[in-house]
């Protein structure tokens, strides 16, 4: 048992030195813009390398050099001539206890154009100094081993975070929860191999225990379990990160664009009395507590149309309901009088559309212009079904109750990320973690299906270290450079 202990130890050491990604030494040292772009009160100017120190001793008159991680007032000059360019901030970062790991500094200066200009001018004057390539300060980091590749996604969703749930979304993710899941999993995965091989090479000579395959077969089955639930997450948070797609239907001239313009507090679609009006998909983004939703206003719905203009708005109509996560049906209120009737235009509708029962579970049905209802009316329609949201876009009575429903339907979507476990975030993952599944798969069918004395447990291990791999591609420990450059090209020049 010791020896299987100490050779685990071993091949968990030699294997994570084989898949680290090895650290990529910058000669060049960058700068750019951190702060957003345009005229501001305050500029963040962030630089990044060997000549920092440099950088520091010609662009300031400092009488001693800056301590770490304090703000220091100052005068900055030119650099290369005694020209002051103005006053402000200086912070210096010595590596490698700074966000890229290398020595960094960050100028904050008045915001105008002119101060950030003298700023990028002089500092390019700097030898092997250059303006920095998108994200490239984040690419430092993560070949530093500041963070991992999740974290740098996690850092790219909080900058681009629109709503507060994605916020935090994103902020979990950047703070590393979802990476340690990720490395749990990989770390189990390794143990498995190392202690499959430590019974290859010492089983028949050396205290290694006949039931450490047993073993390693039931922590790769419990792996298994762990990736299908987390992969069975519904895509909570892929449609929390790309916003909820929900599809405004019903017939024509039903309140469609005006909910929409309603929501949005502005003319998105044009409202007339001419039934057809609306014939392309209009989207418009919002956030709904919290919560990101692109709304699409669509062609009404009805059959018998000879406008060839109009009969394509609802064949894209039906398209879009197809690939929506969530279904506003509007209905006429003033024309479903009746229990009978409501229940005979929800099904003409469900045929209409092609409804199935998931879709319609993800369906709310909204009576509009409820103003022209009678109390006894929508008494008898709230008794018959509780579900119903009564609107008037013309008053705009009920929409505090139906956002809260919508609210309820995107939590149910989306999951609540302050609480919940975090979820998957990206197709990326997604896809790597179902090839890393179906090696697993793979290997546990073969123990089961193959009888101990024909095992060929060398090459059955390979299944094992594909599926680290396939969980290393998410993390970054391997990777390429085309993902690279996608995921970073995702940031703006200064970060």
């Amino acid at each position: 048992m010791l020896t299987t202990r100490l050779y685990g130890a071993m091949f968990v050491k030699q294997f994570f030195n084989i898949t680290l990604r090895q650290t990529v030494r910058n000669s060049s040292t960058i700068f750019g813009l951190s702060s957003g772009f345009g005229k501001c009160g305050v500029a963040v100017i962030r630089v990044s390398g060997s000549a920092s120190r440099s950088i520091i001793d010609k662009k300031t008159r400092l009488k001693s050099f800056p301590e770490p991680r304090r703000a220091v007032l100052t005068k900055i000059f030119h650099g290369q001539t005694n020209a002051m360019i103005d006053r402000g901030l200086l912070l210096w970062f010595p590596g490698p206890q700074s966000f890229t790991g290398e020595d960094t500094i960050e100028f904050h200066v008045h915001g105008g154009t002119a101060i950030v200009s003298a700023m990028y001018d002089s500092l390019a004057t700097f030898p092997d100094t250059r303006i920095a390539e998108p994200g490239e300060f984040t690419k430092r980091a993560f070949y530093a081993g500041k963070m991992d590749l999740t974290e740098v996604e996690g850092l790219a969703d909080l900058i681009h975070a629109e709503t507060e749930a994605q916020r935090k979304q994103a902020l979990r993710q950047a703070n590393g929860q979802l990476s340690r899941f990720y490395n749990d999993q990989r770390t189990q995965l390794v143990q498995a191999i190392a202690s499959i091989e430590a019974y290859i090479d010492f089983a028949e000579d050396q205290d290694v225990d006949d039931n450490v395959l047993s073993v390693a077969v039931q922590n790769i089955e419990g792996a298994i379990g762990q990736l299908k639930a987390h992969l069975n997450d519904n895509r909570r948070g892929e449609r929390l990160r790309n916003g909820v797609r929900t599809a405004i239907v019903g017939a024509p001239n039903v309140g469609k664009s005006s909910l929409i313009n309603l929501l949005s507090q502005r003319n998105v679609s044009i409202v007339t009395s001419i039934a057809g009006t609306t014939r392309d998909i209009v989207e418009s983004h919002y956030d709904i507590g919290g919560y990101p939703v692109i709304l699409a206003d669509t062609a009404g719905l009805r059959q018998g149309t000879e406008d060839v203009v109009e009969s394509e708005g609802i064949a894209r109509a039906r398209t879009y309901v197809e690939s929506a996560d969530l279904l506003l049906l509007v209905v006429d209120a003033s024309r479903v009088e009746t229990a009978d009737r409501m229940d005979t235009y929800l099904r003409e509708y469900m045929q209409t559309l092609a409804l199935d029962a998931d879709m319609m579970s993800r369906t709310l049905i909204v009576l509009n212009k409820c103003d022209l209802l009678t109390n006894g009316t929508r008494e008898r329609l709230s008794a018959h079904n509780n579900s119903f949201s009564f609107l008037s876009c013309q008053t705009q009575s009920g929409l505090p109750e139906l956002l809260e429903r919508l609210k309820t339907r995107l939590v149910q979507l989306c999951g609540d990320p302050s609480v919940e476990s975090p979820t998957i975030s990206q197709e990326r993952h997604r896809y790597h973690l179902k090839q890393c599944l179906a090696w697993l798969e793979r290997f546990r069918d073969y123990f089961h299906e193959t009888g101990a004395s024909n095992r060929d447990l060398a090459i059955v291990t390979q299944h094992l270290r594909n599926a680290v791999r396939c969980i290393g591609k998410i993390t970054g420990t391997v990777e390429t450079e085309e993902i690279l450059d996608v995921i970073f090209s995702t940031f703006c020049i200064g970060k």
